[in-house]
């Protein structure tokens, strides 16, 4: 047996070793900690959340096209469209506070969901490197394609912000020339132009990856959809890209003609009439009206 001598030199045994309870419990404690995190859904919530945001804005932006691009048709169209969204055509005045709401919900759609996807953006250059490094050597399309969506959020988040913050303070200035003079005499093209690429590669891609993610059109072959899904991504890029330039051009021809008289609001024309008798008749008013 062990023995061990105090200070009056007689020998007294040692008390035996046992073991600390800390290590004992310490396995334990780390597969707490572990069930723990597994146990956690937010995780989840805020990829819903970022899926249904970004959804809902590429929704958004399809709409949003197709009524800016109502100038390819007339003056007089996107003006009729525009006094839509102010309730002119059910309320007996235009509302443009209607149009702020409306922006003030994107704008705040908008943000959060820029402050989701920044969750998995690199948190420093340390990170950013490895990523850069990581992306060069998979060589994988969707991984490249995550990247250029990355840039283009990062771009999104100034050029989008500075348009929905004119159209929330500035709803009145939405028509015809009013558009014009601020694409071209406000000097606002290069920032459009910026944008109309940054959104709808952005969009494209979003949609893109949402269908991949959530198995939307999803066939029996994986390969054969996700080769679907990227030629309707690269069409739907194209069209709106198309559709965004032209529309652009546009706004930019009818601002150059009306730079002399910019600030002047648009006026639709009202139909000529012609007197017979003590009666006026429209000759624009439809049969039977």
């Amino acid at each position: 047996m062990d023995s061990s001598f105090d200070s009056s030199g007689i020998a007294r045994p040692l008390a035996p070793v046992r073991p600390l309870p800390e290590v004992a419990a310490r396995p334990a404690q780390v597969g707490d900690v572990q069930a723990r995190v597994r146990k956690s859904r937010w995780p989840a919530r805020l990829d819903l959340l970022q899926s249904a945001s970004g959804l809902f804005l590429a929704l958004f932006l399809v709409g949003h096209m197709f009524f800016v691009s109502s100038i390819l048709i007339s003056k007089e169209a996107f003006y009729a469209v525009a006094r839509f969204f102010e309730g002119a055509y059910f309320l007996a005045e235009p509302r443009p506070w209607l149009v702020s709401g409306v922006v003030g919900l994107v704008l705040t759609v908008f943000v959060a969901h820029a402050w989701l996807a920044m969750r998995k953006f690199p948190a420093n250059f340390r990170q950013y490197k490895v990523f850069a490094e990581h992306k060069a050597q998979l060589r994988h399309g969707d991984t490249g394609l995550w990247w250029i969506q990355l840039w283009t959020g990062f771009a999104l988040f100034f050029l989008g912000t500075v348009h929905l913050y004119g159209m929330l303070t500035q709803p009145e200035l939405i028509g015809p020339y009013e558009s014009a003079d601020r694409i071209w005499t406000g000097n606002m093209w290069p920032l459009y132009l910026l944008l109309l690429f940054a959104v709808e590669i952005h969009g494209s891609i979003g949609l893109y990856r949402l269908a991949l993610k959530w198995g939307w059109l999803e066939g029996r072959d994986p390969a054969a959809t996700r080769r679907r899904l990227r030629v309707a991504k690269t069409a739907f890029s194209v069209f709106f890209l198309g559709l965004g330039l032209a529309s652009l051009l546009a706004y930019v021809q009818l601002g150059i003609a009306h730079a002399d008289k910019a600030g002047e609001r648009y006026v639709p024309p009202r139909p000529a009439a012609v007197k017979l008798g003590e009666l006026e008749f429209a000759l624009s008013r439809r049969p039977g009206g």
